[in-house]
């Protein structure tokens, strides 16, 4: 059972480890929302509903949720597609509904139906369209994010041909910053004096130096001065009513539109699984080793996303890289997860000013690691080790989320994954050997622990191959379950082709039926009695050596 505990029994470490998620999450927040093509604010938004909102309905004890660098992809096109982002949030509503129903009829255990290296691929790609998006707002080419769509290339144009256009809008300072940026990043956990400071994290650092050497620049007038076309531009309200009259709410005239239905279902499926997948990973860094009900975690994240949108939010998800600091930084209970949203709501109210004078610069470096995170060659690597059958599905299902969309990308991988599965199981229907003695030479072939109908076409590709004047053993001793198909086309074999080719055949451990139990404990029992003449010996219970078929063959 899942173990009750006060919210505010670890309140000294929970609000420490809260502290440092707010700390983690307000960059990757603000970054995801620009990676995102949607405004600024929405990043905030949806880390604070993530935070208070579905932390508190959670029953998880570790994660924490907000905006993910998963939905990148998917937001951008969807925002594009659609052409406003109010119609958005409609989508975004209803894949919040479609996850509280999915955690309603218990549709938690989905993650379990997803290969490893499809969903890898499915983050590789992603963490490859991330960095694509961001080399732009590195090099000062931040046109795309201020209404721009050039860059979203709805004139038929690439990512790729479009990154050619970086050499026409190249911003110095934003250049340095990056450079700087990336550096505090790379080697804030490897440097020795800096792992003392390790509960403050290094995007935070990054953040708050790239500010302070854009307020040099200005002050010494400098070239490298990064105009605010290329900083963060968040609302400044000035007064409680100005704060809800810059929430943008959902456009329920979209509600009619198949676009908005078809983005809803792509949010509600990737989010839950990406959740699911973050859920199992929190649990398994839970120090107490408590369990996460992922049907309630469905709802929550259900309600979530309905909530945000209500508030125009990006869509939420359980994310590993919040997950993770949290867990570091010590948190007990989800009052960390609580108390990092709060912080949030407070910093938008509080200091919107200074969360202005962010280079976009220092958010795309940073983005741009969480990518190479996600793509990185030890990837590559694992896979490739694996062999064909884990590497073909992984690098197919991330050319796909590249170059067509993430959903696309993930059936195709699953699509082959399961081809492979098949291909496999066909391969380990049985056993072949062949087995030289001086009376001539005997050919085994030894049935699995299973034989279903998959396995016919392999078996009688096999038989039909067997040389003329041939010995063959069919051993049968170790099988639980032989498919009523596979027995006909054993019986066939030797009763008119082994007989047409001379092929002496012996059957070994075949029983006079197979039952197979089903979930209700009822059996369905495949006989072969009609099949065999056991006078015949056509069924052999007992042991029959090699030696002793062939004197047997060859007396005859």
């Amino acid at each position: 059972m899942t173990k009750k505990i006060n919210l505010f029994a670890n309140l000294k470490s929970d609000f420490a480890s809260g502290l440092v998620v707010f700390l983690v999450a307000l960059p990757l927040c603000l970054g995801i929302a620009m990676a995102s093509g949607a405004p600024l604010f929405s990043g905030i938004i949806a880390g604070i509903v993530g935070g208070i909102i579905v932390g508190y309905l959670s029953t998880s004890h570790i994660s924490v949720t907000g905006p993910a660098a998963g939905l990148t992809a998917i937001v951008l096109t969807a925002i594009t597609d659609l052409g406003a982002f109010d119609i958005f949030l409609t989508a975004v509503f209803i894949a919040g509904l479609l996850q509280l129903i999915l955690g309603f009829v218990k549709a938690g255990s989905i993650s379990n139906y997803f290969p490893t290296n499809v969903i890898e691929g499915m983050l590789a790609g992603i963490g490859i369209i991330i960095v694509l998006k961001q080399l732009p707002h590195a090099f000062g080419y931040d046109s795309d994010f201020e209404g721009d769509q050039s860059f979203s290339q709805p004139d038929g144009s690439n990512t790729f041909s479009a990154l050619f256009n970086i050499l026409d809008y190249i911003q110095i300072g934003s250049i340095v910053i990056t450079l700087v940026s990336m550096a505090i990043l790379i080697s804030w956990d490897k440097i020795p004096f800096l792992k003392k400071l390790k509960l403050v994290p290094g995007a935070l650092i990054a953040v708050v130096l790239g500010v302070v050497l854009n307020e040099i620049f200005m002050a010494t007038g400098s070239a490298l001065t990064i105009g605010k076309e290329h900083l963060v531009s968040l609302p400044v309200p000035s007064s409680f009513e100005e704060f809800k009259a810059i929430i943008i709410a959902p456009n329920f005239s979209g509600v009619m539109n198949p676009k908005v239905w078809i983005i809803a279902f792509t949010i509600a499926i990737v989010a839950s699984i990406e959740t699911l997948l973050s859920i199992e990973a929190a649990d398994r860094m839970d120090v107490q080793k408590r369990y996460t009900d992922t049907n309630v975690e469905l709802k929550a994240q259900g309600i979530g996303n309905m909530v945000s949108s209500l508030l125009g939010g990006l869509p939420v998800t359980s994310v590993i890289v919040r997950s993770s600091a949290n867990s570091n930084a010590g948190a007990r209970s989800k009052m960390s997860t609580i108390i990092h949203g709060l912080f949030l709501l407070v910093s938008v109210l509080a200091i919107p000013v200074v969360l202005n004078k962010i280079p976009l610069a220092t958010l795309a470096a940073i983005l741009i690691l969480i990518g190479y995170k996600l793509a990185k060659p030890s990837t590559f690597k694992h896979f490739w080790e694996k062999g064909k059958y884990q590497f073909v599905p992984f690098i197919a299902t991330l050319l796909a989320v590249v170059f067509l969309d993430l959903l696309k990308g993930v059936a195709l991988g699953i699509i082959i994954s399961i081809i492979f599965v098949l291909k496999g199981n066909l391969k380990k229907a049985y056993y072949f050997r062949k087995e030289e003695y001086a009376d001539g030479d005997v050919i085994h072939i030894d049935l699995a622990q299973e034989v279903s109908f998959l396995n016919k076409a392999a078996i009688k590709q096999t038989l039909n191959h067997l040389p003329e004047n041939s010995k063959v053993v069919i051993d049968a001793k170790d099988t639980v379950y032989i498919a009523h198909d596979i027995l006909d086309l054993i019986h066939e074999f030797k009763t008119t082709r082994a007989v047409d080719s001379n092929i002496k055949v012996k059957l070994k451990g075949f029983k006079k039926a197979y039952q197979l139990e089903n979930s209700e404990g009822t059996q369905n029992n495949v006989t072969i009695e009609h099949y065999y003449d056991a006078a015949k010996r056509v069924m052999v219970k007992k042991e029959v050596t090699d030696e002793e078929f062939l004197q047997e063959e060859n007396g005859k």
